[in-house]
């Protein structure tokens, strides 16, 4: 039989770590508090505390699950190994091969969560997309991004909620606000704020040339209430249209979309696909106050911090990606040089490289 003692040994090894990076013992105490602070009988009677107290509790629980059963399977490779040597019987060297590769597979894709180190990581992300230059390009490129992004987040089991819809004059959109809901949404989608460049034959050109394309993608994290800064009623204008989304039997009936604007800053924020006026407003000002949220901590630094991004024209020279349909196919990462052929991948979501080579160039910086 072959020997398996230094694959256990590095697995071990690596649960080990992963005991470290998620934090294992501590979560154990702090699920501890969670269980008794849920336990109590008048939990639900502040239901927003009683949703935060019992979202924690189960991401929690679900890390220590994940990692003790890791513990097991590990130990259990280990006896069945030691067994199968001291009586010579090579029959179990299938099962141990096929266990240490899945194992191995795991600790792949779950050290990845070791890159995820900033505060707002965890959370679900409001996303904004763009049009930029290059006219009705542009805003097709715009709405293939926000499909791209979409078909991205439903690969990794994420909900996506479309907030906000505004369509361009003869093909795809001049932009949309949309929040992807899921646990590290904002740390995986952070490597993808920027400016994104199109280039290909234009189906809007009759003569069959080459347009480069641009659109921009915003990205904040979702906050809780109680984090959302202040705004002052004053500071606000609120104006109201009728929606042009879904949202039931009112859309194009009532004046139920809302358009904020913070006057201060000038940030505007638009909400139409809830069904009432009064759900699209409060879910514009939550968008609201993580956005001004991310102003303020870009405020409080010097340079812009790792949140906040450089903020640059939609236009040539400013682009973290170019995406090149012809005259040959290719899509590449201005910034860490990852590329691949396989566009149709991409722009179908296949996005998990490229952040990938991100989180580890902002790590290593190279």
């Amino acid at each position: 039989m072959r020997d398996f003692s230094g694959d256990l040994a590095d697995l071990r090894r690596r649960v080990a770590d992963a005991h470290g990076y998620l934090r294992i013992e501590p979560s154990r105490a702090r699920l501890t508090e969670l269980e008794a602070i849920a336990a109590a009988p008048d939990l639900w009677d502040d239901p927003d505390k009683a949703r935060t107290v019992t979202t924690e509790m189960a991401r929690v629980r679900d890390d220590i699950t994940l990692v003790d059963d890791l513990d097991d399977r590990v130990s259990y490779l280990r006896d069945l190994f030691d067994l199968a040597r001291e009586e010579g019987d090579d029959s179990q060297e299938t099962e141990i091969v096929e266990g240490v590769s899945a194992l191995a597979a795991e600790l792949d894709a779950l050290e990845l969560r070791a890159l995820f180190t900033g505060e707002y990581d965890e959370r679900d992300a409001v996303c904004s997309v763009s049009a930029g230059a290059g006219g009705t390009d542009a805003q097709d490129w715009a709405d293939m991004l926000l499909r791209m992004y979409s078909r991205w987040a439903h690969r990794r089991g994420f909900e996506v909620e479309l907030d906000d819809r505004s369509e361009g004059g003869e093909a795809g959109i001049t932009s949309a606000t949309f929040v992807i809901k899921g646990r590290y949404a904002y740390g995986w989608l952070q490597s993808e704020k920027g400016v994104h460049r199109l280039i290909r034959i234009s189906p809007f050109d009759a003569n069959a040339r080459r347009q480069t394309a641009f659109a921009a993608l915003d990205i904040v994290p979702m906050l809780d209430e109680t984090e959302e800064p202040d705004i002052r009623e004053d500071d606000l204008r609120i104006d109201t249209y009728r929606s042009s989304g879904a949202g039931g039997q009112h859309v194009n009936v009532t004046d139920s979309a809302v358009r904020i604007t913070h006057l201060p800053t000038g940030i505007v924020v638009s909400c139409q696909n809830e069904r009432s006026q009064i759900q699209n407003r409060a879910r514009a000002m939550q968008i609201l106050g993580a956005r001004l949220a991310e102003r303020i901590r870009a405020e409080r630094q010097e340079q812009l911090d790792k949140l906040s991004g450089e903020k640059r024209d939609v236009a040539f020279g400013s682009q973290i990606r170019t995406y090149t349909l012809a005259p040959y196919q290719l899509v590449k990462d201005e910034r860490t040089k990852c590329d691949t052929g396989n566009v149709e991948a991409v722009l179908d979501g296949d996005l998990d490289a490229f952040m990938e080579s991100w989180l580890q160039f902002r790590r290593t910086g190279s």
